[in-house]
């Protein structure tokens, strides 16, 4: 499937993460993985599922050191696009190279973080760099305080993507200001929303139902959600896998049809399927 002919796109996981336990770790990481999680290993979950693509995200434990990421990228370029870790003064050359190799974006993991300055000008500078490249920036952080981070990037003229329903722990009551912040962020048509990993919120199938109905809702319909699998799920590999998420995302989203436009339709237009590098 890595012939010189487009792979008809029948479905993307839009996030999935790939690493070798050996490779050099970031210090202070909240995580260390005592496994191998390989790009082999996840195109054939995405082969078993009929997943045509997927992307690559990278780990927050391999800092800004993209390569191992970039190998994978270069070996199945029909098939991938990722997301990328860099520092604020990345230089243009080493945009250009994530680029050649299939990075659309970069991503922001605030977890546990305190929170930058992202108006300042080395961030601003970078977001506006990115937006005259088409770049997306993702961000992981929690719904009480996601909405103080995103208004500043957007105003660089990017679009931003906001993981795992928005880490909303507890559910979403838009009674609170920071709910209900994160819900009118949700109407921006920049702003783009994964509906992936409901267990890092804690939430089950009913719980998730509601909060999908909530964004829905503050998003104006579906057009721009898309779905990841979070594999290899760290730091939950005993209590899910590939197949309990895909098992999610159908019951989640039981209409063929909506299914289909988050897997196909809308990260088609995100993550530049079908457009040849």
């Amino acid at each position: 499937m890595t012939g010189l002919h487009p792979i008809a796109l029948t479905g993307v996981d839009t996030h999935a993460h790939i690493f070798r336990q050996d490779l050099p770790m970031v210090a202070n990481r909240r995580y260390s993985p005592h496994y191998d999680a390989l790009v082999e290993q996840y195109l054939a979950h995405l082969d078993r599922h009929r997943l045509s693509h997927g992307v690559l995200i990278q780990p927050s434990f391999l800092g800004t050191d993209n390569q191992f990421m970039l190998d994978a990228l270069r070996r199945y370029p029909k098939r991938l696009r990722a997301v990328a870790v860099v520092n604020a003064k990345v230089s243009e050359a080493h945009l250009d190279e994530l680029a050649e190799a299939g990075v659309v974006g970069i991503r922001l993991n605030l977890i546990g973080k305190t929170l930058t300055d992202y108006s300042g000008p080395a961030w601003s500078g970078l977001f506006q760099r990115l937006a005259t490249r088409g770049w997306q920036v993702e961000i992981q952080r929690g719904i009480e305080d996601v909405a103080q981070v995103v208004p500043s990037i957007l105003g660089c003229g990017v679009q931003v993507v906001i993981d795992h329903f928005g880490l909303p722990t507890g559910g979403i009551d838009a009674s609170r200001p920071n709910h209900k912040a994160f819900l009118a962020l949700l109407g921006d048509e920049r702003v783009w929303l994964k509906l992936s990993a409901a267990y890092r919120s804690q939430s089950d199938l009913a719980q998730a139902s509601v909060v999908l109905q909530q964004v829905r809702e503050a998003s104006g319909g579906i057009d721009r959600f898309v779905w990841g699998s979070d594999w290899p799920n760290t730091q939950f590999e005993q209590q899910t896998d590939y197949d309990r998420q895909c098992a999610f995302l159908h019951a989640l989203l039981p209409d063929a049809g909506e299914r289909a436009q988050v897997l196909t339709d809308n990260p088609a237009k995100l993550f530049g399927f079908g457009i040849s590098r």
